[in-house]
């Protein structure tokens, strides 16, 4: 009995510290085109409160952020850039043709 108690509030406890981690996916301008620009936006981004990671796509020019959605929003994470002198904008999803 003691050790399905135990197992119980083990099991209570880490669900109560289970992470709201969203994503977003952005653009930036000035458009991100050398390996400066990403090194830059890697650099001071991820000091922002909430951010879990940074990936940077020089090709598509977009950065995809992880956050934890409980410490940051997406408009808070877009005030960060705008600290460095970049402009972010969110990208939107396309929603796929139905025929």
């Amino acid at each position: 009995m003691k050790t399905k108690v135990i197992l119980f509030a083990l099991a209570l406890a880490t669900a109560s510290y289970a992470k709201n981690i969203k994503t977003v996916v952005l653009t930036v301008n000035p458009e991100m085109h050398c390996a400066n620009c990403e090194k830059k936006i890697k650099d001071n981004i991820r000091f922002e409160k909430g951010v879990k990671s940074i990936k940077t796509n020089i090709e598509d020019k977009t950065v995809t952020i992880e956050y934890d959605a409980d410490k940051t929003t997406v408009p808070t994470i877009i005030k960060g850039f705008k600290k460095i002198k970049y402009e972010a904008k969110e990208v939107k999803k396309e929603k796929p043709n139905k025929q």
